[in-house]
């Protein structure tokens, strides 16, 4: 199976503290790491330690960070032939901080410098031998161009929807399958009344996509596909880390999807796909090997 992957590609620091600090006061990092990061990035990544054929596309600075990020990539075995080097740019940095006891996030990312990935700059025939469109919408340009010549050739299109930015909606319509954060479908759903994960996913409806999923954490997700909406909990593991737990969603997702499987089949393999990645510190060391997930599964929720 190829899956190809237009979005976003970090450098993520991570540090475990025991808690959150206070202005003005210093904390004793318990841990730090230093690793590629980024949604679809890391999404195939997941994807390729399944034997998946991926290719990633995107943008980096011709900083050290940026060489960092390819590399991790090529050490993934993902195709980095499309990423774009700005000259005299940053590279996307994340730093993460961690909550040792529960593995909770606080995410604080800066974009890269560089302009967005235009459309004359994508790979010639780079949809070509695809099975699956990964996207994340950040370079709403370039990502919509790309959704819409995917449907063209009947390649399926996934988007991962973390936030409702600039041309996401024009990107979602154009997709099959949406799998959004809790955040992008409360920004959504719009309104001040209390976060109702079956009204919100209603309202994306007219999207028209296949299914669409919303990832609920620790609660789990909610998924409408047709006329059906079903609710799939979260498994339980001790969770070291929850970074890039949805990015390893999506890869599980699609695992699912191009292998055939049922909905409910694919969404309960994302699930624990995402899960064991938890049980690690940092959102690429721990994604599991297939043996793995199948083994986990096993036991059940």
């Amino acid at each position: 199976m190829k899956v190809v992957g237009i979005g976003q590609c970090s450098l993520d620091h991570i540090f475990i503290v025991d808690g959150i600090p206070q202005p003005d006061t210093k904390k004793e990092v318990a841990e730090w790491a230093i690793e590629g990061g980024g949604p679809v990035a890391t999404a195939l990544v997941s994807l390729a330690r399944l034997g998946a054929d991926c290719s990633f596309i995107g943008i980096t600075g011709d900083d050290e960070a940026g060489e960092k990020i390819t590399h991790s990539l090529i050490r993934e075995g993902v195709d980095v032939s499309g990423i774009i080097k700005r000259r005299g740019c940053e590279s996307q940095m994340a730093f993460i901080l961690v909550e040792e006891k529960s593995g909770k996030r606080t995410i604080f990312w800066k974009r890269p410098a560089g302009e967005p990935l235009k459309n004359k700059e994508l790979p010639h025939a780079f949809l070509e031998g695809a099975e699956m469109l990964l996207l994340d919408g950040l370079m709403s340009e370039v990502s919509l161009y790309a959704a819409r010549t995917a449907s063209e050739k009947g390649i399926p299109v996934m988007l991962d929807a973390g936030r409702m930015r600039k041309g996401m909606t024009e990107i979602a319509e154009a997709s099959d399958y949406i799998v959004c954060s809790e955040e992008f479908a409360i920004e959504y759903a719009g309104g001040s009344e209390v976060f109702d994960p079956l009204k919100a996913i209603l309202k994306m409806r007219p999207f028209g996509a296949k299914a669409v999923t919303i990832t609920l954490g620790e609660r789990g997700s909610v998924t409408m596909c047709g006329d059906e909406i079903f609710h799939t909990p979260a498994f339980k593991v001790k969770a070291a880390d929850t970074t890039g737990a949805g990015d390893v969603f999506h890869g599980g997702y699609i695992y699912g999807l191009l292998k055939g499987w049922d909905i409910k089949d694919a969404v309960r393999f994302a699930s624990a796909f995402a899960a064991l990645k938890c049980e690690s510190i940092g959102g690429r060391k721990g994604i599991p090997a297939l043996d793995k997930i199948e083994a986990f599964l096993k036991k059940g929720f």
